[in-house]
């Protein structure tokens, strides 16, 4: 469970987020939307303690923005996977080795690593490209090597900042699927997006963020 009690977080001097509450249950899928500079990045940004709240707290799990320790942030970020828009991929390492990178940083037993990565990559449909080096591949299989590298660790939530922003609206529709799939498989996903279609199409509870507040929650989507 993730619960955030009336945050507020400002960046250079400007405010970014203010007095914004909410609880994400597990296994749910929830949307953050709103306009460019709303506030939804830097929301996900504090559910992985990339950044800490100004006033108010964050609870992901048994971790607290009030008390954390820094070497404890990596314990937190091995339950919280993050998918970025830009992959964010190695791209001097093939697939395998950029799923595997998630595992051997925090020390996995090589065994266990080559077993992990094999079944992440068979649940996001490119156990057949394992050796293939980024540059080799379409931008939708590099949003699905990033979410294999999210998942290797298994997360109890799965955090996505415009996972589909820079795919064409079929390749998008796809990626929706895989997250449709994690979720049902027990994951819980946040995702923050500007893609009013795809919320239409796959509706879940959403949130709405304008200038840094919470605006407003719907329950079923938007319509």
């Amino acid at each position: 469970m993730i619960e955030i009690y009336n945050v507020s977080l400002s960046l250079e001097g400007k405010p970014v987020l203010q007095d914004v509450s909410l609880q994400i249950n597990k296994g749910e899928f929830v949307y953050v939307i709103g306009k460019s500079g709303a506030g939804k990045t830097s929301l996900l940004r504090l559910i992985y303690m990339d950044l800490l709240p100004d006033r108010g707290n964050v609870i992901v799990e048994k971790f607290s923005s009030a008390t954390i320790k820094r070497r404890q942030i990596p314990l937190l970020r091995r339950k919280v996977g993050v998918v970025f828009q830009d992959f964010k991929l190695l791209m001097d390492r093939n697939v395998f080795d950029n799923v595997a990178f998630a595992l051997q940083v925090v020390g996995t037993p090589r065994r266990k690593v080559r077993s992990q990565v094999l079944n992440v990559l068979s649940r996001v449909g490119l156990h057949h490209k394992r050796y293939h080096m980024p540059e080799k591949l379409s931008g939708g299989e590099r949003q699905r090597v990033a979410i294999a590298r999210a998942l290797v660790n298994e997360p109890f939530v799965l955090l996505a900042d415009e996972p589909t922003g820079n795919l064409d609206p079929e390749t998008a529709e796809e990626i929706l699927d895989l997250l449709e799939s994690i979720n049902q498989a027990g994951t819980a996903v946040l995702l923050a997006t500007h893609n009013y279609e795809i919320i239409r199409k796959y509706p879940h509870r959403t949130v709405v963020l304008d200038g840094g507040r919470l605006a407003r929650e719907l329950p079923d989507g938007i319509s």
